[in-house]
């Protein structure tokens, strides 16, 4: 495949993720989901493992414990959050505010790795940090407001789930570590469905409908396995810093989705919200890809 299809089809795939979401509202509950999209996705990947004789390393002693903090912090509880934070916001704001990772990502490598924030950085991070803080504060008190500190309390984990990721072999083949971290997901999600079912006894939400079938299609094949694919071919033939350009984007695909299809009504403080978080999110991305060279 062309490496800049996959981009932009991994733009679409991520794209689609909080249209997904809005749509598994009612239908099935969110870490039930999160639990049958990483069960399919590990049934997705396991051809592969099969055939290049990978169940070795991504059993191996020396690695399980890292694949656990991956997949815990990676997959199973921060889809989770985000998916039960669409009871409350919408695709749109959902979009604009998980921009604010990049701002995570800077704080992160501050406090572990002595990497202190150049005065640029800090002005990109400033910038997603007012689209951010707009949209919190007209959300204030409102039911939406639930769902947008939901979202903004879960990029943490994926920059820590990253920041562990960079600790494993260097051999290890990117579709491993991919399957791994649905695999890993499984014994927290497991444990949070135990805990679910006894706290409601015995029920959760869960309707076998058409709706239903294509959301967890959706998450186990397309969001946690072909989304996976796509961006690491994408980036290991393309320029780093153009292939992260048109994954920034998503939001703007997210958010006119979700008014084609009349999930929400736009508002002005949404679209400079987005422009502001957009904008920082840019200039961090080509300040670090500028560094890199």
């Amino acid at each position: 495949m062309n490496p800049l299809l996959a981009a932009w089809l991994c733009w679409a795939i991520v794209g689609l993720s909080p249209i997904a979401g809005h749509y598994a509202v009612g239908v099935i509950n969110p870490v039930l989901l999160s639990f049958l999209g990483t069960l399919l996705a590990v049934i997705f990947f396991a051809p592969w493992l099969t055939r290049n004789k990978q169940w070795g390393k991504l059993l191996a002693k020396e690695t399980r414990w890292k694949f656990l903090f991956i997949g815990t912090f990676g997959t199973a509880l921060p889809f989770s959050i985000i998916l039960w934070a669409f009871h409350y916001t919408t695709p749109g704001n959902a979009a604009i505010l998980q921009q604010s990772e990049l701002i995570y990502s800077i704080l992160i490598a501050a406090i572990f790795l002595h990497e202190i924030p150049t005065k640029q950085q800090i002005f990109g991070s400033v910038l997603i940090l007012s689209g951010v803080l707009l949209i919190l504060l007209k959300e204030k008190y409102t039911p939406r407001w639930t769902g947008d500190l939901m979202i903004i309390a879960c990029p943490w984990m994926f920059q820590a789930a990253s920041c562990m990721a960079k600790k494993l072999p260097k051999d290890l083949h990117h579709r491993t570590i991919a399957a791994a971290r649905n695999l890993y997901a499984l014994p927290v999600l497991t444990l949070l469905l135990v805990f679910l079912v006894w706290q409601n006894g015995g029920q959760l939400t869960f309707k076998p409908d058409l709706q239903a079938t294509w959301v967890w299609l959706y998450t186990g094949i397309l969001k946690y396995g072909w989304a996976m694919i796509l961006w690491y071919q994408a980036i290991r033939a393309l320029d780093l810093s153009r292939v992260t350009a048109i994954y920034l984007s998503y939001p703007v695909l997210s958010f006119a989705l979700s008014i084609l299809l009349r999930l929400e009504t736009p508002h002005l403080y949404q679209f400079i919200g987005m422009i502001l978080t957009l904008t920082g999110a840019y200039w961090i991305s080509w300040l670090v890809q500028k560094q890199h060279h």
